[in-house]
């Protein structure tokens, strides 16, 4: 038999039925605090319930394509805006009942990006939301997002230690204290100033300095602050450790 007659006499009807899904942790940083990009659904199962956004992967998509797809949805981005966002790969999920309707397979995404626009809820939602993490225990999660969203926080605390990610969260041009503030906000805990500028600009290719200060100094006076823009590098060495792995380490 060849490779046509097998497949044309193939039938995956004589095997279980499992469907792709993909969930999306969209995370950005509003007003000093991390949030989480929420819907809550319109329709059963977990009818009232938040959920992370995400859908069935259709025939014609491969996994980015589909996660893209439902975080245009839910955000309205589009075009460079969507292009600008880092999307990667987080895990899977497939327990047998983690979904009432059938085996459903879903293959976790984590974005994030700066000043992520308000949501607008789509057809099978009847609201949708930027909600503080800090907010997060307060609210039961559908199916079993609450475990993707640990994850995707996890990983992206775990990868501002190592990757010059922070930088995502930022304008194309920053202040070291900008930066700061991304990573205190990501890990939740304050950071010595000057600690953190001195590690910063130890690390070859993390940051690389436009010319140029900031038009005013801060708020409370003082000399302008120096611009920068994320420079090459995709690994940091050394990396930025949390402070509780720090003294692990030591």
């Amino acid at each position: 038999m060849n490779e046509q007659e097998f497949l044309a006499g193939y039938d995956p009807s004589a095997y279980p039925s499992t469907a792709v899904t993909v969930d999306v942790v969209a995370l950005t940083i509003r007003e000093g605090a991390l949030h989480l990009l929420l819907i809550r659904r319109g329709q059963p199962p977990y009818l009232g319930h938040w959920a992370l956004p995400g859908g069935f992967v259709q025939p014609d998509e491969d996994l980015t394509t589909g996660a893209r797809r439902e975080l245009a949805e839910e955000t309205g981005l589009g075009g460079d805006r969507l292009g600008r966002v880092h999307l990667e790969q987080l895990a899977s999920y497939g327990t047998p009942d983690r979904d009432p309707r059938m085996r459903i397979v879903s293959v976790a995404h984590l974005a994030f990006a700066p000043d992520l626009p308000d949501p607008v809820a789509d057809s099978d939602a009847d609201e949708a939301g930027w909600l503080p993490v800090t907010a997060l225990p307060s609210r039961q999660l559908a199916f079993d997002h609450a475990r993707i969203v640990d994850d995707g926080l996890e990983r992206a605390r775990s990868k501002l230690e190592y990757t010059p990610l922070a930088t995502r969260f930022l304008g194309p041009e920053f202040t070291i204290a900008e930066l700061r503030g991304v990573y205190e906000t990501v890990w939740g805990h304050p950071l010595h100033a000057g600690n953190f500028h001195r590690k910063v600009l130890s690390v070859p290719g993390f940051v690389e300095s436009t010319g140029v200060s900031t038009e005013r100094g801060g708020t409370r006076g003082g000399p302008r602050a120096r611009l920068y823009r994320a420079g090459d590098a995709r690994l940091l060495h050394p990396a930025l450790l949390r402070p509780a792995r720090e003294e692990t380490v030591r």
